[in-house]
């Protein structure tokens, strides 16, 4: 954790889930949090449930308020004096298949995972390229590299970032800045819950395969294990999801056959 020492640190989707595990580890290192979401009162609460060793700051935002998300990183910059580390942990899924699930939805989708994502990242940029370091970190998902049946917005808004990410890391390499993305399998969170149907409401179950996940704890440390060692990419699953991305990469007809058959909720 010696990392994360002094450092400034952006996290959002804070509130609950990956975002409030990292809070709950980071918290006791000595270091400058602020911690992001939509939700202030569960701001508030994550805050007062985690006052260790570090500062923590709330700015509650909305990723699919884009023309908003330029300001918010700006008084993000101003807590601390800047941001080293940011996490771009906020998001949402998808449970449908592509046949039902309106134009809105996708654009929804895109406007939150990948649009909201990069947005904070490239306005924080310049601040990081100025002090010669950043750090920024972006929890994507297996679906990044691979693909399931009732994710199709998901998993292209997943793969978006990673395109996205790769760039930055090759044209700002020189300048100090490091990226790392972080591509979970299955977690034990509430992200199926909110899963959008089709026409926008929410799944409000959880999948099973989501329950019989890893636990937050145990994804966190694994997290922050990478991100210390400045990997580029961290694949954090059960051995199915992580072999899966290995099946995809090397033998894409085998794995097409058999994610048909796979149980994806």
């Amino acid at each position: 954790m010696k990392y994360f020492e002094n450092r400034n640190i952006w996290i959002t989707g804070a509130s609950s889930g990956i975002g409030e595990g990292l809070v709950q580890h980071l918290s006791k290192v000595k270091c400058n949090i602020v911690i992001s979401a939509r939700r202030m009162e569960e701001l508030e609460r994550v805050k007062l449930e985690n006052q260790h060793a570090a500062t923590i700051e709330i700015l509650p935002l909305d990723l699919a308020d884009g023309p908003s998300l330029e300001g918010k990183a700006k008084e993000a910059e101003t807590f601390f004096g800047g941001v080293d580390i940011l996490f771009n942990n906020g998001g949402i899924s998808q449970r449908d298949k592509v046949i039902n699930t309106s134009m809105e939805v996708q654009r929804q989708i895109m406007e939150v995972n990948y649009f909201g994502t990069i947005a904070l990242s490239k306005y924080v940029l310049p601040g990081m390229v100025e002090r010669g370091f950043g750090h920024h970190v972006a929890v994507t998902s297996a679906v990044g590299i691979l693909y399931s049946p009732l994710r199709a917005g998901y998993s292209a808004s997943k793969h978006a970032v990673h395109g996205f990410f790769d760039c930055l890391r090759a044209e700002h390499f020189d300048d100090g800045i490091k990226v790392t993305l972080i591509l979970p399998g299955y977690v034990n969170t509430k992200i199926s819950y909110n899963a959008l149907m089709g026409d926008g409401s929410k799944q409000n179950t959880l999948d099973k395969a989501q329950a019989n996940g890893l636990s937050v704890d145990q994804l966190v440390v694994k997290m922050l294990k990478s991100i210390s060692a400045q990997k580029e990419e961290s694949y954090i699953g059960g051995l199915k999801e992580v072999f899966g991305i290995y099946v995809k990469r090397l033998f894409p007809t085998l794995f097409s056959k058999i994610v048909r058959k796979v149980a994806v909720t």
